[in-house]
């Protein structure tokens, strides 16, 4: 009787739990049971995997102090995620499925209503874990779902939070601000919930720069939140408002806010506050003041990861005061501190370069606008205005660079015999210097190796068996690799040889004691430096001390460095034209592009100074007399008397003495004389544009339009003399002005233009072209026969109304040119044709004459192969 009663007792219990689990029953069991398992198990799991998402989103988010603070820390990512693919963060990814998981068995919807009072909680989890996820639409279905089905719940007020929060990243603010503004106004607030949308209407306010209405919220935000870290963030916001509206004294009391708060607030906020303090008071008033409070912050060790920051402060102060020695100081202490803030870094590195080039050090100030532009976001504004600038400064570093060079060159070949083995001898020595400290470097690393050696040995001996050093005497013979103390290492170090640094130091010095440098090759132990006595490793490290102290001997003789210097003649004068013409460029560019007179006048004197070539001289000395016309007048008079005395035919000497105007003259500019050249060269006129562009380059040295006449006189060559002399040309073009419009294109001609016209050759049998050209041989363009022979040809071409024919003159070389009859579609018309102008009254043109297809005519215009042609047709 007893067991049939715990059997029906087991029925009843199984009976209930059955009807538990189902979610069609609205029972009191069913509602508790289901609302019991999704709270403390599914959405325990997603509410976990959810927190720890966020942290992992707030510790990669990287605040951008220079631009007004997001009131959320969140980083939106460009990239979208397409559908089906993997979520960023797996925390988010596991919430959403817990989310889904409560939903899917846990709701319990019965005739349109909800009786688990657990579904808001994941349909808000559910939305959360898609917004943080960036996927902001199904974020905002599920906060919409709350609002339609959950209206009595206690989470309807943060669900009204979440939406606006997501309308605000898809950029919906004007209707964020009017729910948000709607809610605020109409109903009561938990404080924390107040302080949300507080803070989310603030942003809404800001993203539609409407700074002045963002101030409000804010402030009611920090009131209301009780967490340290959102009230540090929002004062600091606070102050970042009041300064963007020029509100300096309730921007400078926001920051002190935050300062004040101490250990409450983050140490960033605190040294960030700091520094936009800075920014709003002359701190050049009270600088006592100024340099006492930015010691006693660099001197907190708890400010060490932020030096970045306060060095940057020190530096721009000083940089204010016109102190640039000590700013200099700071700014390279802010390098060094290796920020995390890429604008920082930027920033520090572009006021390096404006200190350099306003002293015109334009060398050292293209490297720090190098390290600039890589730091600045390449489509931001200031990025290519940096880059402009870095532009101007290419051609002064490329002849700086000659400058130094050559005359580095230049000074030691004109020092006696016994001066330069005194000069290279203070070298070597320096160099025996530097070797001597890196050898005693060397030996104390080895000395600590082996002091770490020495200490794991005794250990080891205490507990390793004698017998195993005894057992093999190859084995004690090489030292075993140290290993550090037991006692110092920790217990989550790794005892890994290559893990502990005094190890591997101690290792390859061994190794380079017995073999020397090794390059990382198969067959290592062979020297490359014989191929004798490979038999024994003794030979091996022989043979290498010996390659060793060779090199050695050499780099420490003085005779190693005086043979290399040039002995020539003319090695030597082409190193002092290629100087001057470096210091003439140098001059034209400190005077045109960065208004610096007094250094661009320096670099005229020198080249005037240097025994420079004709070409430079005049243009040289009227640069200097302009230079001199407003800084020096008894120098100016000087040079202007000097030009008009010895140079009276030039064109300079005929403008200094008044007899033509500089206005007259700018029709004889480079710019007026190019475009005629052009026009020329369009009229087929290559031997006049090709006399004219030498006598040019000589005239304009040094003028920004030098490059466009190069690339003219390049296209002229070709015209005249063929492929081979344009590829010439082109490849010089190219060569010496790499950073100019004219040699990119040289550059681009180069690679696609020039392998295309060097693979063009004659076609033997071109039967299948449907244009042809007859060529009459003729002289020069101005020649009687050859304007003869034009006219009577298009005479005849427009009386018998040939319309698709015409003639033109054809240059071919300088001493022979085609007239060419154009538009004959078959080779039989053109010997038809021929005879129409032979037998013709009146015309009577009996002419040699050749019969050519348009594509070989344009292979013997590129390769001036035209007798090839005659041969290949016979």
């Amino acid at each position: 009787m007893k067991k049939n009663s715990l059997k029906y007792i087991f029925c009843i219990i199984f009976s209930i739990i059955i009807l538990a689990c189902s979610t069609k029953k609205n029972s009191l069991v069913g509602r508790n049971w289901h609302a019991l398992n999704s709270q403390y198990n599914t959405l325990y799991n997603g509410d976990v995997a959810l927190q720890l998402g966020i942290n992992e989103l707030k510790t990669g988010y990287k605040d951008n102090f220079w631009e007004i603070l997001p009131v959320e820390r969140m980083q939106l990512l460009e990239e979208t995620m397409l559908p089906g693919e993997k979520t960023k963060n797996a925390n988010f990814d596991r919430a959403e499925t817990k989310a889904t998981k409560a939903i899917q068995k846990h709701s319990m919807n019965i005739e349109g209503n909800e009786k688990n009072m657990q579904m808001d909680e994941a349909h808000l989890m559910l939305g959360k874990s898609r917004y943080y996820d960036q996927r902001f639409i199904p974020a905002l279905e599920a906060f919409n779902y709350i609002l339609y089905k959950y209206s009595n719940s206690d989470k309807i007020y943060e669900a009204k939070i979440w939406r606006e929060k997501t309308n605000i990243r898809l950029e919906n603010d004007a209707l964020a601000v009017k729910n948000l503004k709607k809610l605020i106004k109409n109903y009561k607030l938990k404080s924390q919930v107040k302080a949300d949308a507080n803070a989310i209407l603030s942003q809404a306010y800001i993203n539609l720069e409407q700074k002045d209405s963002a101030i409000a919220p804010l402030k009611k935000a920090i009131s209301s939140t009780k967490l340290n870290e959102e009230k540090a963030r929002y004062h600091f916001i606070l102050g970042q408002l009041y300064e963007s509206l020029k509100f300096n004294d309730s921007a400078h009391a926001e920051f002190q806010k935050v300062i004040e708060m101490k250990r409450k607030s983050p140490k960033l906020y605190v040294i960030q506050s700091h520094a936009q303090q800075s920014l709003l008071i002359d701190q050049t008033q009270d600088t006592i003041a100024f340099l006492e409070k930015y010691a006693k912050l660099l001197k907190d060790r708890e400010n060490r990861p932020h030096l970045d920051v306060l060095n940057f402060q020190i530096a721009a102060f000083y940089d204010k005061l016109n102190k640039k020695e000590q700013a200099i100081n700071f700014y390279n202490k802010s390098l060094k501190a290796r920020s995390e803030d890429s604008y920082l870094q930027a920033t520090t590195n572009k006021n390096m370069a404006t200190i350099y080039f306003d002293r015109a050090k334009y060398f050292k100030a293209g490297q720090y606008y190098d390290s600039t532009l890589t730091k600045l976001i390449k489509k931001n504004r200031e990025y290519f205005s940096i880059v402009k600038k870095r532009e101007n400064l290419v051609d002064v570093i490329k002849y700086e660079g000659i400058v130094q060079n050559n005359d580095s060159i230049l000074n030691l070949v004109s020092l006696s015999d016994s001066d330069k083995r005194n000069y290279f001898e203070k070298h070597i020595a320096k160099l025996k210097a530097k070797e001597e400290a890196k050898k005693a470097l060397e030996a104390k690393q080895k000395e600590m190796a082996e002091n770490a050696n020495t200490a794991s040995g005794i250990q080891d001996m205490q507990t390793f068996p004698k017998k195993a050093l005894l057992d093999n005497d190859e084995t004690a013979a090489r030292p075993s690799p140290p290993t550090l103390p037991k006692n110092n290492v920790s217990a989550n170090s790794s005892s890994f040889y290559f893990y502990v640094p005094t190890s591997v130091a101690y290792g390859k010095l061994e190794f380079k004691k017995r073999w020397g440098k090794r390059s990382l090759k198969e067959k290592w132990r062979w020297s490359v430096d014989t191929n004798e006595n490979k038999n024994t490793d003794n030979s091996i490290v022989e043979n290498k001390t010996d390659v060793v102290s060779t090199a050695e001997l050499e780099i420490y003789n003085p005779d190693f460095y005086i043979k290399q210097l040039p002995t020539s003649q003319i090695v030597i004068d082409s190193l002092g034209k290629e100087r001057n013409f470096a210091n003439f460029q140098l001059g034209v560019i400190y005077k045109e592009k960065f208004q610096e007179s007094k250094l661009s006048a320096s670099k005229f004197e020198l080249v005037l100074k240097s025994n420079p070539e004709e070409r430079l001289i005049l243009p040289s000395m009227y640069n200097l007399f302009k230079i001199y016309e407003t800084t020096d007048v008894a120098k100016a008079e000087k040079i202007k008397n000097d030009i008009i005395l010895n140079y009276p035919q030039t064109r300079y000497a005929q403008i200094l003495s008044g007899k033509i105007t500089e206005e007259v003259a700018s029709t004889e500019s480079p710019s007026e004389i190019y475009k005629t050249l052009y026009k020329k060269f369009q009229n087929q006129e290559y031997v006049l544009v090709l006399e004219t562009i030498d006598k040019s380059l000589s005239q304009f040295t040094g003028d920004d339009l030098i490059p466009k006449f190069e690339l003219l006189k390049a296209s002229t060559l070709g015209k005249i003399k063929g492929i081979e002399e344009y590829k010439k040309a082109i490849n010089y073009v190219a060569l010496t002005y790499p950073n100019t419009k004219e040699g990119k294109q040289a550059e681009d001609i180069l690679k696609l233009n020039v392998p295309t016209l060097e693979k063009m050759a004659l076609k033997q049998q071109d039967t299948l072209s449907k244009n042809w050209k007859i060529l009459y041989k003729v002289g020069k363009r101005d020649a009687i026969e050859t304007k003869t022979l034009t006219e009577k040809i298009n005479k005849y071409i427009l009386e018998k109304g040939y319309d698709k024919y015409s003639a033109s003159y054809d240059f071919y070389t300088e001493t022979e040119n085609f007239v060419v009859v154009h538009g004959i579609a078959s080779r039989e018309y053109a010997n038809f044709f021929i005879e129409l102008l032979r037998d013709t009254k009146g015309y009577k043109i009996g002419l040699p004459s050749e019969i050519i297809s348009s594509d070989n005519y344009a292979v013997i215009q590129v390769k001036k192969n035209y007798p090839e042609y005659l041969g290949l047709k016979m």
